[in-house]
């Protein structure tokens, strides 16, 4: 009898184990299916109307005000448009760091990039300057274990942001997407370009598209501020004084301005952003993106332009692309854009890897944000913006050249898309739309 029931007690035990790990599982997977597939709370949904252009004072104003950062002039920026270029500025203004260095990236691996990277920022500490880097925990996964010992050991002050831990669930879907580098408080770079191999080589030897800028002038004390804002957030550390922010001095002539977004509370600024210069288009806009899949009334802002006469195009990758499957479920979503009249366009020689708007060519959105839902509502980006005709006259014959080498896909290229493709962009929409 004794011993059926410590049978029966043994029974019930693991009974009581199999339950208790199958309810951890279970809020495990809720946790990150709810928290990170469930698309957060949109502040513009209705369309924008407005009764002014982007040159225009009014959307000067206005604009300022929703960004949360006003237009400063005196601004100069020079466009980086190959990775011996973009790498090489960034290495030379590094070596000539007197005071400080901030740099915030997605991606950080690759012996010729994030080997010299790393090297370059340990130096620039053991002669005493003050090295602060953040780059994601994913984005930074295969990245070679010397040069975090390289960094530690110089005395950088790094930090991989948002390593995955259980008691952070609810941000495991949260990643810093910025490319920010600011020196001394005076140059600052932002762009497309991560800081790792794919973005070295050039177009033609298989290496990355995409667009690098260093700027200097007083808007580079609100760049600072970008980072700033995010290394409280991990470090819980804000960063003063002379070291990080200049007394502003003009450098050039461009009026320019920084818009910064984050999943935390709904900041979805450069959404916003956005929104509102398609709203302010008199003529033209002309989008340039790694990944597009934005959302419903993203696309209806487009098409609702488009109505209204602008001209349209969008520039994406094409079968070079990275992740092929988020190509397809894009794809499938394009049908109402080109009956609208939009014109969609796929870069051939290799992996587009740019994110720009210019509207009427006088307005231009530069920096880490792509045309789609991760970039608008779950990662932290970093956009600036410059209105100037002539600045915009050389983004857009850029866009122009890319577009040369590009494929445009008419409506009856999409209406004769495979079928395979129809469904699995059907399914992948489905699935994991919300968050690609």
């Amino acid at each position: 009898m004794a011993k059926s029931d410590s049978s029966k007690f043994r029974i019930s035990l693991k009974m009581i184990i199999l339950i208790l790990t199958g309810l951890s599982l279970f809020y495990i997977l809720g946790t990150i299916l709810f928290f990170n597939a469930t698309p957060k709370d949109k502040r513009v949904t209705s369309l924008i109307q407005t009764d002014y252009t982007v040159a225009e004072p009014q959307f000067i104003i206005e604009s300022g005000v929703f960004s949360g950062r006003g237009w400063i002039h005196g601004n100069q920026i020079e466009i980086l448009s190959k990775g011996e270029e973009i790498f090489g500025s960034m290495h030379m203004d590094i070596a000539s760091a007197e005071k400080s260095i901030t740099k915030e990236t997605y991606n950080f691996w690759g012996e010729d990039v994030a080997g010299p990277m790393a090297r370059a920022l340990a130096e620039a500490s053991e002669k005493g300057v003050n090295v602060h880097f953040m780059m994601d925990y994913v984005g930074s996964v295969e990245a070679s274990t010397e040069y975090f010992e390289a960094l530690e050991a110089a005395g950088v002050q790094y930090q991989r942001w948002r390593k995955p831990a259980w008691y952070q669930l609810a941000r495991l879907n949260h990643r810093t997407h910025r490319k920010l580098l600011i020196v001394d408080g005076q140059t600052a770079y932002t762009g497309g370009a991560n800081t790792a191999d794919d973005w070295l080589p050039d177009v033609e030897d298989g290496g990355y598209k995409d667009y690098h800028f260093r700027i200097t002038g007083p808007v580079v004390n609100d760049i600072q501020g970008a980072f700033s804002d995010n290394w409280v957030a991990s470090q819980g550390e804000l960063l003063v004084g002379e070291l990080y922010y200049r007394e502003p001095e003009q450098t050039g002539e461009l009026k320019m301005q920084v818009s910064s977004g984050n999943p935390r509370e709904g900041q979805m600024k450069v959404r916003k952003m956005l929104l509102h210069a398609i709203a302010s288009a008199g003529e033209s806009i002309r989008i340039g993106s790694a990944y597009f899949y934005p959302d419903e009334m993203f696309m209806e802002s487009l098409i609702d332009a488009a109505n209204r006469g602008i001209q349209i195009q969008i520039l994406t990758p094409g079968e070079k692309i990275d992740q092929n499957y988020l190509r397809i479920a894009s794809r499938n979503r394009w049908g109402s854009l080109l009956r609208a009249g939009i014109e969609i366009y796929e870069y051939q020689p290799s992996m587009y890897h740019a994110k720009k708007m210019i509207v009427d060519d006088h307005f231009v959105s530069i920096g880490s944000t792509n045309f789609d839902n991760r970039s608008f509502r779950l990662n932290d980006e970093t956009n600036v913006n410059v209105l100037n005709p002539d600045f915009g006259a050389q983004m857009t014959a850029y866009y122009l050249e890319d577009l040369e080498n590009s494929t445009r896909i008419t409506l009856e290229d999409w209406e004769n898309r495979p079928f395979t493709h129809r469904v699995l962009g059907w399914i992948i929409s489905k699935l994991i739309g919300p968050y690609l």
